[in-house]
């Protein structure tokens, strides 16, 4: 397993844009596809984004879709995910997750698929 350590998050108005940060340790970063998902209070776990092993594909959810962007550094064990045109129903704690990935190409919207988990940064967005 990886650790990983989230951080980026805060309050921001509605409209504005955060960028996420996610730092893995470990020498073999590049072999993990990473993903993004989010739980706002009294619900459940939601996919936000995915990104694979290379960096080439991503997925995302369809409440997000043009608005976020998930990327990775694999020089420096980081994944990010940029916000911008934030909403209120944006606020949640923003968890990243790893899987260790055998496709090169992959990209995983299920949360148990996902084996290291980060503790999670809050991210509030008032109206």
């Amino acid at each position: 397993q990886v650790q990983l350590v989230e951080s980026g998050g805060g309050l921001v108005q509605a409209g504005g844009s955060l960028r996420l940060s996610c730092a893995a340790s470990g020498r073999t970063f590049s072999s993990y596809a990473m993903g993004w998902f989010r739980q706002a209070p009294g619900r459940e776990r939601e996919f936000v984004a995915a990104i694979s092993r290379s960096g080439d594909r991503t997925y995302y959810a369809d409440t997000v879709k043009g608005r976020f962007t998930i990327s990775r550094d694999n020089a420096k064990n980081t994944v990010y995910l940029q916000m911008n045109s934030l909403k209120p129903e944006d606020t949640a704690d923003y968890f990243c997750a790893a899987k260790p990935a055998a496709l090169y190409y992959g990209v995983y919207f299920n949360a148990p698929s996902y084996d290291s988990w980060g503790q999670g940064t809050q991210v509030t967005v008032s109206s």
